[in-house]
C-alpha cells in the first residue's frame, strides 16, 4: 500500500508539473501572438500553470516519504512522456496526418516503450518500508558504506568542478554529472525530511532533532547548485539533449544512492532486481527516441562581410547585424581559423583619405585618353 500511494503521487506530480508547464508557455505565447503589454504574473493562466505546478511538485515531495528512492526517481519519465503527449496533440492541428505519422513516429514508438518499461519497473520495483525516524537515518550515515560513498562521491565532484572551473571543460556530460551527483544528495535528503515531516503529521515529532535542520539545508543547498549548473547547460546546449542526458545520469545516481543510504534492494531476489534493472533501461530507451525526435536549435554561425564602416567589420548572425566594440582594433573573435595560425590583430586607420575633385585630376590626365 505503502509503494502504491508513493507511486501514484509519484505519477501525479509529474503529470501536473508537465500540464503546469505547457499551461504557463501557453500563457507566454499568447501574449506574445496578441501583442498584450500586462506583464505574464498578471494573466490567470499564468498563474493557473504556477498553483498546478506547486501542486505537483508538493505531491512529488510526499511520495518519497512513502516509495523507495529507486522506484520514485525513473518516474520522472513520466514528465517527459506527457510533455511530448501534449506536444503532439497541439502540433497534430497544424499538420496532415500522413506527414505527421512520418514525421513523429520515433516519439509515438518512444511514448509506448516508456509505458512498458514504467510498467516494468514499478511492478518489479524494490519493496522497502522503513519507518523514517531521525534515528534510523543517523544510523544509516553513521555505516561504512555511506561514508565510502560520500567521499567517493565528494571526490569526484570535486575533480569535476576543477575541470569545470579550470580547464574550461564545459562538456554536457561534465556538467550533468555534477547535476547528477547534486541530485542523489537532494534525493537522499528530500526522503529524510519528507519521512520526518510525515511522521511529524501523524504525531510522531521528529522537528527538534539536529539531523533534520542538516539534511534541510543540505537539501536547499544541492537544489540550488543544481539548478545553476543546469541553466548553465541550457545556455551551451539543446533542451532536448540536456532532457535525455540528465534524466539517465539522474536516474543511475539516484538508484544507486537508494541502494546504498536506505539498502532498498537488500530484501529483493535477484529475478526482481533484474527486471526492475530492464523496465529502467527500457524508459531510458523510450526517453531518447521521444527527445530524439524533437526539432533542435541552430547553433550561431557568424560570418563577416566585406563591407567595413570606419574600419569595423559586420558581424551577421541570420539577419541580425552585430557591430563589435572598437578598441583601435579588430579580430575575428571566435571564428574558426581553417589555416590553424592564431587570429591577427589588424590595425585600423580611421583617417579618410584626401578627396581631390575632378577638376584637378583631369589637370594630369594624359592627353591621349579618349573620353566618355
Amino acid at each position: 500500500m505503502d509503494n502504491l500511494i508513493g507511486t501514484l503521487l509519484a505519477i501525479g506530480g509529474n503529470l501536473l508539473v508537465s500540464i503546469s508547464l505547457t499551461i504557463q508557455k501557453y500563457s507566454h505565447v499568447k501574449l506574445v501572438g496578441t501583442k498584450d503589454p500586462r506583464s505574464f504574473y498578471r494573466t490567470k493562466t499564468w498563474w493557473c500553470g504556477f498553483v498546478l505546478a506547486c501542486i505537483g511538485e508538493g505531491a512529488n515531495f510526499v511520495s518519497y516519504a512513502f516509495a523507495p528512492l529507486a522506484l520514485v526517481a525513473p518516474l520522472n519519465a513520466v514528465s517527459i512522456l506527457t510533455s511530448a503527449i501534449l506536444g503532439l496533440v497541439f502540433l497534430r492541428e497544424k499538420s496532415k496526418p500522413k506527414d505527421f505519422a512520418k514525421r513523429y513516429w520515433l516519439s509515438f514508438l518512444g511514448c509506448i516503450i516508456t509505458i512498458a518499461g514504467t510498467y516494468l519497473f514499478v511492478t518489479f520495483g524494490p519493496n522497502s518500508h522503513e519507518k523514517l525516524t531521525a534515528e534510523n537515518i543517523v544510523k544509516h550515515i553513521v555505516g561504512w558504506p555511506v561514508l565510502l560513498y560520500l567521499l567517493l562521491e565528494i571526490i569526484t565532484f570535486c575533480l569535476l568542478l576543477y575541470f569545470y572551473k579550470q580547464r574550461s571543460a564545459n562538456y554536457l556530460v561534465i556538467i550533468l554529472l555534477l547535476v547528477a551527483l547534486l541530485g542523489s544528495v537532494t534525493v537522499i535528503t528530500v526522503k529524510a525530511v519528507s519521512g520526518m515531516l510525515v511522521l511529524t503529521a501523524e504525531g510522531n515529532m521528529q522537528l527538534n532533532y539536529p539531523i533534520f535542520s542538516v539534511m534541510f539545508v543540505c537539501m536547499v543547498a544541492s537544489v540550488v547548485f543544481q539548478a545553476r549548473f543546469l541553466s548553465q547547460a541550457s545556455k551551451l546546449y539543446d533542451s532536448c539533449l540536456i532532457a535525455c542526458v540528465n534524466y539517465t545520469l539522474s536516474t543511475i545516481f539516484a538508484m544507486v544512492a537508494g541502494a546504498v543510504f536506505y539498502l532498498e534492494f537488500n530484501n529483493e531476489d535477484i529475478l526482481h532486481i533484474c527486471i526492475f534493472l530492464l523496465g529502467s533501461a527500457v524508459c531510458i530507451l523510450g526517453v531518447f527516441l521521444i527527445t530524439k525526435n524533437r526539432k533542435r536549435t541552430k547553433a550561431f554561425e557568424p560570418y563577416v562581410t566585406m563591407n567595413m564602416t570606419n574600419g569595423i567589420p559586420t558581424i551577421h548572425d541570420k539577419g541580425l547585424v552585430v557591430q563589435p566594440d572598437f578598441n583601435g582594433s579588430f579580430s575575428y573573435g571566435t571564428l574558426v581559423n581553417n589555416d590553424g595560425v592564431a587570429p591577427a590583430t589588424l590595425p585600423v586607420n580611421l583617417e579618410q583619405p584626401p578627396v581631390h575633385s575632378r577638376s584637378s585630376d583631369a589637370s594630369h590626365d594624359p592627353p591621349d585618353l579618349k573620353k566618355d
